[in-house]
């Protein structure tokens, strides 16, 4: 059974990367369409089931490593990284082509959209890869720690941006539609630049494993 000693300073990086992963903001674009269409209690239910299942995700990635690839799906992880790399880069084009509500296709009708929610706009190749990261660096409790905190900023940031957009929408409907607009297209460019260095990532850890011959 492994030991470690806590590091503050790397559970606060840690946490840091797997909240800039998730983003809030970048998160209330993607569902874009149900914070203008639901109310904030159905909202909030479903944003938090899709937060809860993503939540178990995480915490299974961190106390397992990659080694759920290796030895249980039989897979490199450096695959997973790159198919997710090229899942977002189509999200990303989608962005660029018709905006964030490109993405309603991508999910079902609001009482079973939580599942969507976690995979694939929480549970990512990034943040998977953060979760393993946070496994490895952290003592096992303060991993787990680390995943819920940063999952709690998220709800709590989302749930807030769905409370400003009600407000302010209210006075400044048109001034809303152009700046999320404008926003959503503007985000492909991250999105995109994410979803290309997720394949580099991938293709240099395969070339690795490879040079290594492990």
């Amino acid at each position: 059974m492994r030991r470690m000693e806590f590091d503050a300073g790397g559970f606060l990086k840690a946490t840091m990367l797997l909240v800039v992963l998730l983003n809030p903001f970048m998160m209330s674009i993607y569902l874009l369409d149900l914070i203008e269409t639901l109310e904030p209690g159905v909202f909030n239910r479903i944003l938090v089931r899709g937060a809860l299942i993503a939540t178990v995700v995480f915490i299974a990635f961190a106390l397992s490593g990659d080694a759920v690839f290796t030895d249980v799906f039989q897979v490199r992880f450096a695959s997973f990284l790159v198919f997710g790399g090229i899942l977002f880069l189509l999200v990303g084009l989608r962005f660029v082509q018709s905006g964030p509500r490109a993405l309603e296709e991508l999910r079902g009708q609001p009482e079973h959209v939580a599942g969507a929610i976690a995979m694939p706009f929480m549970v990512g190749p990034g943040t998977v890869s953060a979760s393993v990261l946070a496994g490895a660096k952290l003592p096992i409790g303060w991993a787990v720690v680390s995943v819920l905190t940063a999952m709690l900023a998220t709800v709590v940031g989302v749930i807030a941006i769905k409370w400003v957009h009600d407000v302010v929408k209210q006075r400044h409907a048109a001034l809303v539609t152009r700046y999320v607009g404008v926003v959503g297209r503007a985000s492909a460019l991250l999105i995109g630049t994410i979803a290309v260095d997720m394949i580099f990532n991938g293709i240099e850890l395969w070339w690795r494993k490879m040079s290594t011959g492990s």
